[in-house]
Parts: structure tokens; sequence; C-alpha cells
């Protein structure tokens, strides 16, 4: 699971390993301040389908280069998202078919939140 995290004003993405029986919602995460004395904070991320392609950053949906229905090779651009400015391609994992556009053109997205749903 990807999550981005903001400290101190700079965004992180960072990525935590969850066992399948580990998936539930995360509890609080503490986290060295400025000052060195913990921060305690929380984070709730939205379940997504094992079959999901998801944001890596936060940003805005520029393009999508799919529709549902359509077959897939693994490295293919399927969407783009703009972030201060910049693009991101997010390319097929694998190859398959896009199952869901979960996402329009213009939706904001944050980190860790499912674009499109491949079957």
């Amino acid at each position: 699971m990807k999550l981005k995290v903001t400290v101190n004003g700079i965004p992180y993405s960072i990525e935590v390993d969850v066992q399948e029986e580990e998936k539930r919602d995360v509890g609080a995460i503490m986290i060295g301040g400025g000052t060195g004395a913990p921060v305690a904070t929380t984070a709730s991320v939205r379940a997504t389908s094992a079959n999901a392609v998801t944001a890596p950053l936060s940003g805005s949906v520029s393009r999508i280069l799919v529709e549902e229905g359509d077959e897939i090779t693994a490295g293919q651009v399927l969407c783009v998202l703009e972030a201060m400015k910049m693009e991101t391609e997010i390319t097929a994992p694998a190859d398959g078919k896009v199952a869901r556009i979960l996402v329009a053109k213009g939706d904001s997205v944050a980190g860790g939140e499912a674009l499109i749903e491949l079957g």
C-alpha cells in the first residue's frame, strides 16, 4: 500500500507492506517532530481492489488513455496525473483488461487512491 506523508510541508511517498490478515484501519503513526518529540497522527486509507491501479501521488487526472473493456499490455500508459505542473504517466503493471475506470478527467485524487480496476 502506498501512502503520501507530508512533513514540514515536504511531501514523501512511502510504501507499507500490509499482510492480508492485517488489512484494517491504520491506527496512530508516530513521527518524530522538529523538536525531537514524537507527534501522533492517524491515517485512514480507503480499501482498493487487488486488481486496482492506484495513484502514486496526489494530483489531478489530466488524461485517461484507455476505455472500459480495452485489452492492455504491461507498461502501457493508462492515464496521466498532473501535480505541481508535472505530469506522471500511470502504467499497467501487467497484461489484462480494463474492468472499470474509477476517475474522470479533472478529478483530484489522493496518493494511494484507485484509478483503474483491471479484470
